[in-house]
């Protein structure tokens, strides 16, 4: 039988503050099969001493084979977690993903509520909906930010900078509207503009002047490239818009 492997923990926990990366940490090396000599640091002389002992700057610290491995994002890194840090993208779209994901999930569950059918029109209309509301609460929790990540690209927003701080509340009012299924004659054309405007504006930026930049889409501290999924939010609403249209002239 092999022989269990050892790591030494070096971690934070005080009366009124545990380093929650030690606990991550801790619970890695659990994972990964390691014994655990977990020393516990608990004031900050101690913390401070052992900083200087080891010539690092923060806490936890994993040593592993006698050989000091780093805190919790450098462990992750050595179990093949993450990649290097030179290596990784600046960029992702775990964001986005994560919200259409629930959304779709959410739709599923209402359409079956008011229909007794998982899947269905109601659901895509739902899902769209439910994905324009999503999107714009992370617009609206730091309005200020997203304002100003979308000056970067958006056309209509260059030329009248009070744009950037209405398009989110027309995107919540739009989404809303369409969920409950009534103002659709407000809904409409809200969703149409926005998303006209938004859609040229992701192209020309993307497709025509070939810039590099990061959407707004879910709010001013996001890390999502702008390109299709950007385009996918404003092709959403219109398309949305267009078949509200047909369902109230029909």
């Amino acid at each position: 039988m092999a022989e269990q492997k050892t790591a030494q923990l070096y971690r934070m926990v005080m009366e009124q503050h545990i380093c929650p990366y030690g606990l991550k940490s801790k619970f890695l090396l659990e994972r990964e099969g390691f014994a655990i000599e977990d020393h516990h640091l608990t004031t900050r002389e101690e913390t401070d001493a052992f900083k200087d002992k080891h010539d690092v700057k923060t806490t936890p610290q994993t040593f592993i084979d006698g050989e000091r491995v780093g805190g919790y994002d450098a462990l992750r890194v050595y179990f093949g977690k993450d990649k290097p840090e030179k290596e990784r993208s600046d960029t992702s779209y775990q964001p986005v993903i994560a919200l259409f994901a629930m959304t779709f999930l959410m739709a599923l569950g209402a359409a079956f509520v008011a229909t007794g059918a998982w899947f269905s029109i109601r659901t895509v209309e739902w899902f769209v909906a439910f994905s324009m509301c999503g999107l714009a609460y992370l617009k609206l929790r730091d309005i200020e930010s997203f304002s100003t990540m979308f000056l970067n690209y958006d056309l209509l927003a260059r030329r009248w900078v009070r744009y950037g701080y209405i398009y989110p509340f027309g995107e919540a009012l739009a989404g809303v509207l369409m969920i409950a299924g009534v103002g659709l004659w407000l809904a409409i054309p809200v969703a149409l503009f926005i998303g006209t405007v938004g859609g040229v504006s992701v192209f020309y930026a993307v497709y025509i002047q070939k810039r590099e930049l990061k959407c707004a889409c879910v709010g001013g501290d996001s890390n999502v490239p702008l390109g299709f999924i950007s385009l996918t939010e404003n092709l959403f609403m219109i398309g949305m818009g267009l078949w509200m249209l047909v369902k109230m002239t029909a």
